[in-house]
């Protein structure tokens, strides 16, 4: 077994035999229940773009999640094809309802730190929350026995690459426009 294989069962075995409690249980639940289908990032998008002043930053959140699900959902996830760990373990009971596709990269935190970084470029004020929450998913993820700590950590690269990517194309389309960043 591999060196990341093993490291990336041992944090998942210890966070299910040290930091499992019923409170906690409940409150990972609700925590990954915003990530489900990126719904927290979507209705943050929704609401900025129905506001005049904040409508190009929903125009690049709803954009840049597009993108990043095109590229999680859509080609990562089929070309590592990565089985989920209650899939190599199925003797660990999970709390939610299983997920169907693949493993690697996370998808709620590939969508929660796309998300964050967007919001942070624009409100560094908002941002550091949507960083936290980003966090907190992404522990979820962890926690609920639905992802390994590299399909995590692999969702935070890719989400703040899409983010920054779509960030710098944004700019220089509204520096060629001739309006403000």
């Amino acid at each position: 077994m591999s060196f990341i294989q093993q490291a990336d069962e041992s944090i998942l075995f210890y966070i299910l035999n040290h930091l499992h409690t019923p409170f906690w249980d409940k409150v990972m639940i609700t925590i990954t229940s915003l990530g489900n289908s990126g719904f927290i990032w979507i209705v943050i998008a929704f609401l900025l773009l129905l506001n005049k002043k904040t409508r190009r930053y929903g125009i690049l959140l709803t954009t840049a999640l597009s993108i990043q699900y095109f590229l999680g959902d859509g080609i990562l996830k089929h070309l590592f094809a990565r089985e989920r760990p209650f899939v190599r373990f199925p003797e660990v009971e999970i709390l939610i309802r299983k997920p169907g596709s693949f493993s690697f990269p996370s998808g709620h935190t590939m969508s929660s730190f796309t998300a964050a970084t967007i919001i942070f470029y624009f409100s560094k004020y908002a941002g550091i929350p949507a960083y936290i929450l980003a966090v907190l998913i992404g522990f979820s993820r962890l926690y609920l026995f639905c992802h390994y700590p590299t399909d995590v950590l692999a969702g935070i690269v890719f989400g703040i690459i899409t983010a920054r990517i779509v960030i710098s194309a944004a700019r220089t389309i509204w520096i060629k426009a001739g309006t403000s960043c």
